[in-house]
């Protein structure tokens, strides 16, 4: 099979060039494998193995799962981008290893040179929530307390890199709040950490803190989305409550190692693209707090650069350094 080298710049021009789909007749003729870059049982999963499955049942090949966690994405990064460029490993791209692990430290290869975006699958605007017995109802109402009990305020980080942690050192920046930092490893940690009240705040993917809302024993406070949440349609987002622009979210997608067919990354766009629009796909996006997507190449591909920049800036002005 000829292969075409391509770049994020090049996306535009090749990405659906006439005739592209004459390389894919064969194609895919054996498994593939989906390298995700976190352990088993995330956010990454939930979005991504029901996406898989109906892939699996279109393609006529099987979807490998080979969850390699660590490294802030770099473990997985490094595996999907020194893999043969034959559409037959991908990577289960995510915020961290795409757009926040650069700035945090060295790593073995570029996400924007070493890999071809296909599509995104799924958009999860991070929310932030108390424990219940915080004398906190809104979002409007965290500053002035921050301010009135100052070294009092906890909030519980689950890693340097997570989305989590970026959202409130944004809004910490934004806010000017002193407010003492509690570390733990992955959001697993950090949730039980509020719920036994060794914490009071923590920002998290909606489906970590779901259950916990509707039990009462967390108050969720607000969506840092432009657009309130279709799993929680009575939650203000922080745009509307004084903080405009303020935009944090988890996201996940599909991308292919540097120097892919062109046909191969387009079969992948098209089938994608109609998984994300099947009604029950949709709806079990939604009911976890995502919002569907399945953009072209060339905007995921302008989506990462322009979140690059924005997280290497929070990053920069929070002085945050990699967790050893």
């Amino acid at each position: 099979m000829m292969k075409t080298c391509i770049s994020l710049a090049a996306i535009g021009a090749l990405a659906f060039a006439p005739g592209a789909h004459a390389q894919a007749d064969n194609y895919p003729h054996k498994a593939i494998r989906w390298v995700i870059p976190f352990q088993p049982g995330g956010g990454t999963d939930m979005v991504a193995r029901p996406v898989a499955a109906k892939l699996t049942e279109r393609l006529g090949q099987q979807i490998l799962y080979d969850n390699r966690g660590g490294g802030g994405g770099v473990i997985a990064g490094e595996i999907v981008a020194s893999a043969s460029p034959d559409g037959y490993t991908l990577l289960v791209a995510a915020v961290a290893v795409m757009t926040v692990t650069p700035s945090l430290q060295k790593m073995p290869f570029d996400p924007i040179k070493d890999f071809i975006p296909i599509t995104k699958f799924a958009n999860v605007p991070n929310m932030l929530a108390a424990r219940s017995a915080m004398p906190i109802g809104r979002i409007q109402e965290i500053a002035p307390y921050a301010k009135a009990n100052p070294g009092k305020l906890r909030w519980a980080s689950s890693g340097t890199g997570s989305a989590g942690t970026l959202s409130m050192e944004l809004f910490r920046l934004m806010t000017g709040i002193d407010i003492i930092t509690i570390p733990y490893k992955g959001a697993g940690p950090a949730l039980l950490g509020v719920l036994s009240n060794e914490a009071d705040l923590m920002f998290a993917n909606p489906a970590v803190f779901l259950p916990h809302v509707k039990s009462g024993r967390l108050r969720a406070l607000g969506s840092a989305s432009l657009e309130r949440s279709a799993a929680l349609p009575d939650m203000p987002t922080f745009h509307e409550s004084g903080f405009p622009g303020f935009e944090s979210q988890s996201w996940y997608g599909l991308a292919a190692p540097a120097r892919t067919p062109v046909s191969v990354i387009t079969r992948w766009h098209k089938e994608t693209v109609a998984v994300l629009h099947q009604p029950d796909i949709v709806a079990r996006i939604t009911q976890d707090g995502g919002i569907p997507v399945g953009n072209t190449p060339q905007k995921f591909a302008q989506e990462i650069r322009e979140e690059t920049a924005k997280w290497a800036k929070v990053i920069k002005d929070a002085g945050l350094k990699a967790d050893n």
